[in-house]
């Protein structure tokens, strides 16, 4: 992948060329959402993206959507990328996550078996300008905030703090030398040192309940949950529509292509994975597969879920298998047409995260419709700790919004151009401020989009189904 930003410039060159984009685009700009006449219908962008997915699913998706405007957002990536995209932008690129709600920061276990705070969805990923991330996160913030009752001015101050993060450890990235910058990472036991400031005990409790319980969210523990032993074989439980054995999707020949499909599938993408990698996915085999039904969002996408085994049925591996399709961000962004996608969501992930999951790879299959579709394969579980902004007071969720910007900042300096982001952001709290008015107008204009889906769902215009492990 070519370099996002030309790093080659002296230092100098580089902070005066962040500079001088605040003269195109103040940090005071970053504010403004006011969207015009012309702002395509919210249902209609979400009805497109459906179109391309299991038919039956999308219903689910639709009733997951209904329930609140957070769940509406985490679904409506599309949406507020057609409205990031038709503002004016600084051009200061990064490999952008394109979905960088707060759910999508998390715990995970690096190949080192360390636990770290990452990002942990790449399924939009794409170069772009790096305030598109940032403004999906604050509003996600305010959106979490207003779910819990909390006032304007406590949201507002949440966003700040989460951006400033951003913008701090962007300028201490800008003082470091390159690889300082492509090894660092946000460590589970280190987060006091990353908040710069001591956790006091009620947070020390959280953190240290949240990475117990990512510790036991292991492979291991998921095939205990999901499977069976049938005639001494460990089987995926059915639970349909979220998880669909093989066998209940399809009989006879077609289902006999499929299963070749997806054998052929995991088989394949082996390629992908570095040759020691490839070698340890030798030692599995696969002994079952299932669709399943993941997120918000992404509901309706093909998503298999592959249960392989090593030396016994006490020795499981899961694979999940899913279905990429072009970025939300392609139409908008300034970037080169990407043929696989898969390729483009595992290239993206490689890039931003710290440490990546092992068995991550790529793979393109055709399927028994005669189509042509790109899958991104990576471990199902593996410790990840998932946060519960629901549960959090005013405090506990600034300091989980300042964890996920001092991470992002991380995320973007690895892939941008550190010293002119943190030029343009500067030392004082203006594009903090800007960001934090953006990110109430994006909320409220979430709102008026959940309750047109609620509408097109009471008139008809749409089906939605809701499911119990919504």
């Amino acid at each position: 992948m070519p370099t996002l930003d030309d790093t080659s410039l002296p230092p100098t060159e580089r902070a005066a060329r962040g500079r001088a984009v605040r003269a195109r685009v103040p940090r005071s700009a970053h504010a403004a959402f006011v969207p015009d006449g012309k702002r395509p219908d919210p249902v209609d962008i979400i009805e497109r993206q459906s179109a391309a997915r299991v038919p039956e699913l999308v219903p689910v998706r639709y009733g997951r959507m209904l329930e609140s405007p957070f769940r509406f957002y985490r679904g409506a990536a599309a949406v507020m990328a057609c409205d990031l995209g038709a503002a004016p932008h600084t051009g200061l690129t990064v490999q952008l996550c394109g979905d960088a709600h707060l759910l999508n920061f998390r715990l995970l276990a690096s190949p080192e078996r360390h636990l770290i705070f990452d990002i942990n969805d790449f399924d939009e990923t794409l170069p772009g300008p790096f305030e598109w991330d940032v403004k999906r996160l604050a509003t996600s913030l305010v959106i979490a905030g207003r779910a819990n009752s909390f006032t304007p001015q406590e949201c507002a101050a949440i966003v700040r703090g989460s951006v400033r993060a951003y913008r701090e450890r962007m300028r201490a990235f800008a003082g470091m030398r390159t690889l300082d910058i492509w090894y660092a990472r946000d460590d589970a036991s280190q987060f006091g040192a990353l908040l710069a400031q001591p956790l006091d005990k009620n947070v020390r409790r959280r953190v240290s309940r949240a990475s117990a319980q990512a510790y036991g969210r292991t492979g291991l523990q998921a095939a205990g949950k999901l499977t069976r032993l049938v005639d001494g074989v460990p089987r995926i439980v059915s639970d349909p529509p979220l998880i669909t054995p093989l066998d209940e999707l399809s009989a006879g020949a077609e289902r006999d292509e499929l299963e070749n499909t997806l054998r052929g599938l995991i088989e394949n993408y082996a390629r992908t994975l570095s040759s020691e990698r490839r070698h340890l996915l030798g030692r599995f085999h696969v002994v079952d597969l299932a669709r399943k039904v993941v997120g918000v969002g992404s509901v309706g996408t093909r998503c298999w879920i592959v249960l392989l085994l090593g030396r016994d049925q006490e020795d499981p591996l899961l694979l999940q298998a899913k279905e990429a399709g072009e970025s939300v961000l392609a139409p908008y962004a300034d970037a080169e047409p990407q043929e696989d996608q898969g390729r483009r969501v595992v290239a993206g992930q490689r890039l931003m995260q710290a440490a990546s999951d092992v068995f991550l790879g790529w793979e393109r299959a055709v399927g028994f419709d005669g189509r042509q579709r790109d899958f991104y394969v990576r471990q199902l579980r593996d410790w990840k700790g998932i946060a519960r902004p629901e549960t959090m007071d005013p405090e506990e969720l600034a300091l989980f919004g300042r964890l996920c910007g001092a991470s992002l900042a991380r995320a973007h300096a690895r892939s941008g151009d550190p010293i002119a982001l943190a030029a343009y952001l500067g030392g004082g709290d203006r594009f903090d401020r800007a960001v934090a008015t953006f990110a109430h107008a994006y909320a409220d204009q979430n709102e008026r989009d959940h309750r047109a889906l609620v509408e097109a769902v009471a008139s008809g215009r749409v089906t939605a189904r809701t499911d119990p492990a919504a």
